[in-house]
């Protein structure tokens, strides 16, 4: 599956805990409270799952966190983002992420992500392109897409999740709007 794909360790924190923020589909103009928002939760890394436009834009995400990114539909080859990201996180529970833009076919995903998170031992698989938040399971796999952080498409406001890794996985929901927050944890 994919053309490119990397590998990479996320740093764990002293406690052995690993707070990641999830961002996906910024098209070059990632919503005005982005940055405030990202920083308010200090993530340890920030993932990107395509759809970045502007590179800078990482550079902008990087003045934060560590970032890692994938290749999106509407990304070149700048930067060399793979279409495929590996990420191993070595907290008190050792957890790989697979992360890829196009990784669901509505609720379900596709075979060939599918099939690569279980070859690869992929506990979860990070994923953007719908621009719809969710949060689910599939074949065995955890499923996150944090919708999108750029313009509004449909109904949904554009949005930043964290993950916190520490024996268990935990999700929850920041929006970058006046709407209340929405929270769900997942194990």
């Amino acid at each position: 599956m994919g053309r490119l794909v990397k590998r990479a360790s996320v740093p764990v924190a002293a406690d052995g805990s690993v707070r990641l923020a999830v961002v996906s589909d910024t098209h070059s103009q990632p919503h005005p409270a982005m940055t405030a928002r990202l920083a308010e939760i200090v993530p340890g890394a920030i993932l990107h799952a395509g759809d970045v436009g502007d590179p800078t834009i990482l550079d902008a995400l990087a003045e934060l966190a560590p970032v890692y990114a994938v290749r999106g539909n509407i990304d070149g080859h700048e930067r060399d983002l793979p279409d495929v990201l590996l990420l191993d996180v070595a907290a008190p529970v050792p957890s790989r992420i697979l992360m890829t833009h196009i990784a669901l076919y509505g609720p379900k995903l596709r075979a060939e992500v599918a099939r690569t998170a279980k070859v690869e031992g992929a506990q979860l698989v990070v994923c953007g392109h719908s621009h719809v938040p969710f949060i689910g399971s599939d074949k065995g796999v955890t499923v996150f897409n944090p919708g999108s952080i750029g313009p509004r498409r449909f109904t949904a406001d554009p949005a930043r999740h964290d993950r916190r890794f520490d024996g268990r996985v935990q999700a929850r929901a920041h929006r970058c709007s006046d709407r209340p927050n929405v929270a769900a944890a997942i194990a």
